[in-house]
């Protein structure tokens, strides 16, 4: 009697069973690759504005920047069009290091010599730190901010836009100043240039008109290829996305 009861409700209500399946906005779907290609294509062109004259500057760290100024911008943190400086601590402090790039007309402003932390290495900077009296450069992207008189005259603060990587940059007093120690005469005598308490210092030559065309919410990247900072890094990895 029972399995005739059960035969009956299986004929009157019979189980279907359903796949859900998930309906991908194409807006979205498409939002890594559209990034990526306003990135690569930036970079392309800007590549072969510059390569030939600064073969020092990697192509794949111009896209790290690029895509971390792209994030900032889509933020609202910074206006597009801004000069985007780029310091790449994997070379030595005896070579050019730093470059202010002029983002509206796809070609180079300055390129320079700078300084890292004296807890940061000798030659090269192979530790960094955000912490108080370190002495270490931080890493990751930071908003120029305003300019001061102070000890080393004329400077330029930073903010540090990346929590736990470089965000005590205004707290720890991390300015971009110029120095002494920082000239290319100091590295004809030492090899290298001199250190500073964690500021990115360069030399007196042009220093000036450096940081006043940067100053005031513009974009700098600080890089190394230290895979932490890289993995965990909000404003860059997205180039594979998609």
């Amino acid at each position: 009697m029972l399995k005739i009861i059960a035969f009956t409700l299986l004929v009157v209500f019979p189980v279907f069973s359903f796949e859900v399946k998930k309906i991908e906005d194409p807006v979205r779907k498409n939002e890594p690759k559209l990034v990526s290609s306003k990135v690569e294509t930036v970079v392309e062109n800007l590549w072969d504005n510059i390569r030939a004259d600064h073969k020092s500057l990697k192509k794949e760290v111009l896209l790290l920047a690029y895509e971390g100024y792209l994030k900032m911008v889509s933020e609202g943190m910074l206006e597009e069009g801004k000069p985007l400086t780029i310091i790449d601590f994997d070379l030595p402090s005896s070579e050019e290091r730093l470059w202010v790039i002029d983002i509206q007309n796809q070609g180079m402003e300055y390129v320079s010599l700078v300084a890292h932390g004296r807890n940061s290495g000798g030659l090269h900077a192979e530790k960094f730190s955000n912490v108080p009296e370190s002495y270490m450069s931080s890493l990751g992207f930071y908003l120029t901010g305003e300019t001061y008189f102070g000890k080393h005259g004329k400077s330029l603060r930073l903010d540090g836009m990346e929590e736990g990587v470089n965000d005590n940059a205004r707290l720890r007093a991390i300015v971009m100043h110029a120095a002494d120690y920082a000239e290319a005469s100091f590295v004809k005598r030492h090899g290298r240039l001199g250190r500073s308490l964690g500021c990115p210092a360069l030399p007196d030559d042009e220093f000036e008109d450096i940081i006043d065309l940067i100053k005031d919410k513009s974009c700098l990247f600080i890089h190394a290829s230290e895979k932490e900072y890289l993995n965990q890094s909000a404003f860059i990895g997205n180039l594979s996305a998609g």
